[in-house]
Protein backbone atom coordinates (compact mmCIF):
# COMPACT_ATOMS: atom_id res chain seq x y z
CA UNK A 1 0.00 0.00 0.00
CA UNK A 2 1.35 3.40 -0.94
CA UNK A 3 2.24 5.96 1.69
CA UNK A 4 -0.80 8.31 1.94
CA UNK A 5 1.54 11.29 1.97
CA UNK A 6 2.71 10.40 -1.54
CA UNK A 7 -0.62 9.54 -3.15
CA UNK A 8 -0.68 12.79 -5.12
CA UNK A 9 2.72 11.98 -6.64
CA UNK A 10 1.59 8.66 -8.16
CA UNK A 11 0.59 8.28 -11.85
CA UNK A 12 -3.09 8.81 -12.64
CA UNK A 13 -3.68 5.36 -14.18
CA UNK A 14 -6.87 3.28 -14.10
CA UNK A 15 -6.49 0.19 -16.31
CA UNK A 16 -3.87 -1.82 -14.41
CA UNK A 17 -3.76 -5.38 -13.07
CA UNK A 18 -3.45 -4.25 -9.41
CA UNK A 19 -6.48 -1.97 -9.80
CA UNK A 20 -8.48 -4.85 -11.31
CA UNK A 21 -7.59 -7.02 -8.29
CA UNK A 22 -8.63 -4.24 -5.92
CA UNK A 23 -11.98 -3.89 -7.72
CA UNK A 24 -12.51 -7.67 -7.40
CA UNK A 25 -11.79 -7.39 -3.68
CA UNK A 26 -14.35 -4.61 -3.34
CA UNK A 27 -16.91 -6.63 -5.31
CA UNK A 28 -16.40 -9.47 -2.83
CA UNK A 29 -17.56 -7.39 0.15
CA UNK A 30 -21.35 -7.75 -0.49
CA UNK A 31 -20.85 -11.45 -1.32
CA UNK A 32 -18.94 -11.90 1.94
CA UNK A 33 -21.74 -10.21 3.89
CA UNK A 34 -24.43 -12.29 2.16
CA UNK A 35 -22.61 -15.56 2.92
CA UNK A 36 -22.26 -14.62 6.60
CA UNK A 37 -25.77 -13.27 7.14
CA UNK A 38 -27.91 -15.16 4.59
CA UNK A 39 -27.17 -18.88 4.44
CA UNK A 40 -24.45 -18.52 7.12
CA UNK A 41 -22.10 -20.38 4.81
CA UNK A 42 -19.04 -19.71 6.95
CA UNK A 43 -16.75 -21.92 4.85
CA UNK A 44 -17.46 -19.98 1.67
CA UNK A 45 -17.22 -16.69 3.58
CA UNK A 46 -13.77 -17.75 4.77
CA UNK A 47 -12.81 -18.55 1.18
CA UNK A 48 -13.82 -15.02 0.12
CA UNK A 49 -11.85 -13.57 3.04
CA UNK A 50 -8.79 -15.64 2.10
CA UNK A 51 -9.07 -14.47 -1.53
CA UNK A 52 -9.20 -10.90 -0.25
CA UNK A 53 -6.02 -11.39 1.76
CA UNK A 54 -4.22 -13.10 -1.12
CA UNK A 55 -5.23 -10.44 -3.65
CA UNK A 56 -4.23 -7.70 -1.19
CA UNK A 57 -0.72 -9.17 -1.04
CA UNK A 58 -0.63 -9.90 -4.78
CA UNK A 59 -1.70 -6.47 -6.05
CA UNK A 60 1.12 -4.79 -4.13
CA UNK A 61 3.67 -7.25 -5.51
CA UNK A 62 2.41 -6.86 -9.09
CA UNK A 63 2.28 -3.06 -8.79
CA UNK A 64 5.96 -2.96 -7.87
CA UNK A 65 7.00 -5.74 -10.27
CA UNK A 66 5.30 -4.22 -13.33
CA UNK A 67 5.67 -0.61 -12.15
CA UNK A 68 1.86 -0.21 -12.17
CA UNK A 69 1.46 1.86 -9.02
CA UNK A 70 -1.28 4.44 -9.37
CA UNK A 71 -3.21 7.06 -7.47
CA UNK A 72 -6.42 5.03 -7.82
CA UNK A 73 -4.75 1.89 -6.53
CA UNK A 74 -3.41 3.74 -3.48
CA UNK A 75 -7.02 4.71 -2.66
CA UNK A 76 -8.75 1.42 -3.54
CA UNK A 77 -6.41 -0.80 -1.52
CA UNK A 78 -7.01 0.70 1.95
CA UNK A 79 -10.70 1.23 1.11
CA UNK A 80 -11.11 -2.50 0.49
CA UNK A 81 -9.30 -3.31 3.76
CA UNK A 82 -11.55 -1.00 5.75
CA UNK A 83 -14.74 -2.29 4.08
CA UNK A 84 -13.88 -5.92 4.82
CA UNK A 85 -13.10 -5.04 8.43
CA UNK A 86 -16.35 -3.07 8.80
CA UNK A 87 -18.41 -5.79 7.07
CA UNK A 88 -16.90 -8.47 9.32
CA UNK A 89 -17.56 -6.48 12.51
CA UNK A 90 -21.17 -5.71 11.54
CA UNK A 91 -21.87 -9.33 10.56
CA UNK A 92 -20.32 -10.66 13.77
CA UNK A 93 -22.48 -8.32 15.87
CA UNK A 94 -25.66 -9.32 14.00
CA UNK A 95 -24.81 -13.00 14.53
CA UNK A 96 -23.93 -12.46 18.22
CA UNK A 97 -20.35 -13.62 17.67
CA UNK A 98 -18.99 -10.44 19.30
CA UNK A 99 -20.87 -7.96 21.53
CA UNK A 100 -21.99 -4.63 20.10
CA UNK A 101 -19.69 -2.61 22.36
CA UNK A 102 -16.61 -4.26 20.85
CA UNK A 103 -17.77 -3.15 17.41
CA UNK A 104 -18.51 0.34 18.73
CA UNK A 105 -14.97 0.66 20.13
CA UNK A 106 -13.31 -0.51 16.91
CA UNK A 107 -15.45 1.65 14.64
CA UNK A 108 -15.13 4.62 17.00
CA UNK A 109 -11.34 4.30 16.86
CA UNK A 110 -11.42 4.42 13.05
CA UNK A 111 -13.62 7.52 13.12
CA UNK A 112 -11.23 9.16 15.59
CA UNK A 113 -8.22 8.44 13.36
CA UNK A 114 -10.11 9.71 10.30
CA UNK A 115 -10.79 12.96 12.17
CA UNK A 116 -7.10 13.29 13.07
CA UNK A 117 -6.03 12.75 9.45
CA UNK A 118 -8.55 15.32 8.22
CA UNK A 119 -7.37 17.86 10.81
CA UNK A 120 -3.73 17.32 9.82
CA UNK A 121 -4.52 17.61 6.11
CA UNK A 122 -6.34 20.91 6.62
CA UNK A 123 -3.36 22.23 8.56
CA UNK A 124 -1.00 21.21 5.75
CA UNK A 125 0.66 18.27 7.50
CA UNK A 126 1.26 14.80 6.10
CA UNK A 127 -0.31 11.82 7.92
CA UNK A 128 1.77 10.34 10.77
CA UNK A 129 3.98 7.34 10.04
CA UNK A 130 2.32 3.95 10.51
CA UNK A 131 3.44 2.58 13.88
CA UNK A 132 4.46 -0.97 14.79
CA UNK A 133 1.57 -0.95 17.26
CA UNK A 134 -0.87 -0.36 14.41
CA UNK A 135 0.75 -3.09 12.30
CA UNK A 136 0.60 -5.52 15.21
CA UNK A 137 -3.08 -4.68 15.77
CA UNK A 138 -3.89 -5.35 12.12
CA UNK A 139 -1.96 -8.64 12.25
CA UNK A 140 -3.89 -9.83 15.32
CA UNK A 141 -7.31 -8.83 13.96
CA UNK A 142 -6.52 -10.39 10.58
CA UNK A 143 -6.13 -13.75 12.35
CA UNK A 144 -8.91 -13.14 14.87
CA UNK A 145 -11.75 -12.82 12.33
CA UNK A 146 -11.25 -16.17 10.53
CA UNK A 147 -10.58 -17.95 13.84
CA UNK A 148 -13.84 -16.61 15.28
CA UNK A 149 -15.69 -18.22 12.38
CA UNK A 150 -13.86 -21.51 12.95
CA UNK A 151 -14.81 -21.27 16.63
CA UNK A 152 -18.56 -21.36 15.92
CA UNK A 153 -20.39 -24.61 16.64
CA UNK A 154 -19.93 -27.42 19.11
CA UNK A 155 -17.24 -29.48 17.41
CA UNK A 156 -13.98 -30.43 19.15
CA UNK A 157 -12.09 -28.25 16.67
CA UNK A 158 -14.28 -25.24 17.51
CA UNK A 159 -13.69 -25.85 21.22
CA UNK A 160 -9.92 -25.87 20.75
CA UNK A 161 -9.88 -22.81 18.45
CA UNK A 162 -12.23 -20.66 20.56
CA UNK A 163 -9.77 -19.50 23.28
CA UNK A 164 -7.12 -18.78 20.63
CA UNK A 165 -9.61 -16.72 18.63
CA UNK A 166 -10.64 -14.66 21.66
CA UNK A 167 -6.99 -14.12 22.60
CA UNK A 168 -6.34 -12.63 19.16
CA UNK A 169 -9.46 -10.47 19.53
CA UNK A 170 -8.39 -9.12 22.93
CA UNK A 171 -4.79 -8.38 21.94
CA UNK A 172 -5.75 -7.04 18.52
CA UNK A 173 -8.50 -4.85 19.97
CA UNK A 174 -6.28 -3.39 22.71
CA UNK A 175 -3.46 -2.68 20.26
CA UNK A 176 -5.95 -1.18 17.79
CA UNK A 177 -7.23 1.23 20.44
CA UNK A 178 -3.69 2.04 21.58
CA UNK A 179 -2.62 2.87 18.03
CA UNK A 180 -5.63 5.19 17.79
CA UNK A 181 -4.51 7.03 20.94
CA UNK A 182 -1.02 7.32 19.45
CA UNK A 183 -2.57 9.00 16.39
CA UNK A 184 -4.22 11.54 18.69
CA UNK A 185 -0.91 12.22 20.50
CA UNK A 186 0.97 12.59 17.19
CA UNK A 187 -1.74 14.88 15.81
CA UNK A 188 -1.68 17.16 18.86
CA UNK A 189 2.12 17.34 18.74
CA UNK A 190 2.11 18.20 15.03
CA UNK A 191 -0.53 20.92 15.40
CA UNK A 192 1.65 22.70 17.98
CA UNK A 193 4.35 23.15 15.30
CA UNK A 194 4.37 25.93 12.69
CA UNK A 195 2.45 25.00 9.55
CA UNK A 196 4.71 23.62 6.79
CA UNK A 197 5.59 26.04 3.99
CA UNK A 198 4.39 24.73 0.59
CA UNK A 199 7.19 24.00 -1.86
CA UNK A 200 7.06 26.38 -4.80
CA UNK A 201 7.04 24.61 -8.17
Amino acid sequence: MADPARVEELPDRVWTIPNALSVLRLAGVPLFLYLLLGPEADGWALAVLMFSGLSDWLDGKIARWLNQMSRLGALLDPAADRLYTLATIVAFVLRDIVPWWVAALLIGRDLLVAGCLLRLRRAGFAPPEVTYVGKAATFNLMYAFPLLLFAQGGSDFATVVRPVAYAFVVWGGLLFLWSGLLYVVQTRAALRLPAPVPVQG
